[in-house]
Order: structure tokens, then sequence, then C-alpha cells
């Protein structure tokens, strides 16, 4: 992908590392909201900073990943950004996102939380948005690399092949699914 090596190597993850990265961090992130809000409040904004995880994901995927630049440097930057996993879909070191790119968003949106929500409501939320990325993260491995067993598996791994395979302007939201029903983008 790159003329350096050690470049390409740079974008290359293994899938484990968003769930060994973030999951101590979630427990850290609860443990500090727990400091400063009660249990019901804390549930209340885990699951809504998961709700706004899976809009995002949503979104991203839809608006950011599979937008058309009109310029060549944009076009190349974009393959790079997700391009990339469509040509070679595979791939499993080119499933999830690098550090240098999941980190400082996760920070980004543990600042903008706190800012919205406060500390201790706004900790709890980004606990439940980093929940919601590791869930995608690692189910969309699941989806490119196994067999699902479950009927809900393998229609969510059918959905996500047919966005690959079939018509990439539908089937946007890989562990949220009912977003391309709300917005009208569902696989026919």
């Amino acid at each position: 992908m790159f003329r350096s090596q050690a470049l390409d190597r740079f974008t290359r993850v293994h899938p484990v590392v968003p769930l060994l990265l973030f999951a101590p961090v979630v427990v850290l992130l609860l443990a500090r909201a727990l400091s400063h809000v009660s249990v019901p409040v804390l549930l209340s904004h885990l699951l809504l900073g998961y709700g706004v995880w899976t809009l995002t994901e949503y979104w991203v995927h839809r608006a950011l990943f599979h937008f058309t630049p009109g310029t060549e440097w944009g076009r190349r930057a974009h393959w790079m950004v997700h391009g990339v996993h469509h040509d070679h879909p595979n791939d499993p070191r080119r499933l999830v996102m690098p550090p240098s790119v999941s980190v400082p968003s996760a920070f980004g949106v543990f600042e903008v939380s706190r800012l919205l929500a406060g500390d201790g409501p706004g900790t709890a939320a980004t606990a439940g948005f980093l929940v919601g990325y590791v869930v995608y993260d690692m189910l969309h491995f699941h989806m490119h690399h196994h067999r699902p067993s479950t009927a809900l598996g393998r229609w969510l791994r059918n959905r996500h092949l047919r966005h690959h395979f079939q018509d990439e302007r539908r089937g946007f939201g890989v562990s949220c699914p009912y977003w391309d029903h709300v917005f009208g983008t569902a696989p026919r």
C-alpha cells in the first residue's frame, strides 16, 4: 500500500488490539463515573453512549467512508481509510482502526461527552460509546473471518457481505442494521 514498509506496517492492526486497548479504559471510565453518579444514572448514560456510537458507526460509514472525493489526493486518502478494505475485504489486519486514529478519537469523545453532560455522566457515556466501538470491531472481524453459528450472526454476515459484493450504497450499519431501515439504506 505504501512505498515505505514501516508506514505500511503502522497501518496494519491485529483485530484484538481494540479489545486489549479499550476494555481496561472502559473499566476505568466506569469506576470514575461511579464515583460521581448513582448506578441508575451511570447505566442510563452508558446506554446513551452506546446509542450515540450506533449512530456514529452508521453515519461515519455512510457519509465519510463512502464519500467520493473530487481530487486525486482526496481519492488516495479515502482509499487508505476505507477503500482498501473494500478492495481487500479478507485482509485481517485492515479491519480495525489503527490506534493512531482510534485513541485520539476516543479522547475527543471523552472531552465532548464531559463538556456536554458533566464529568460523571459524560464519563459513563464515553464508556458506552467505547463498548459499542469494540463490539463493532469484534463483530466486523467475525463477519469477515468466521462462519457465524447463530441465525442472527448469519443474517448480519450475509447483509454485510452484500454491502461489499453487491451494493456498497446500502447496508452501512454493520453492528446496528436498524439505522439502515430508519434512513432508507437497507439492502434490498
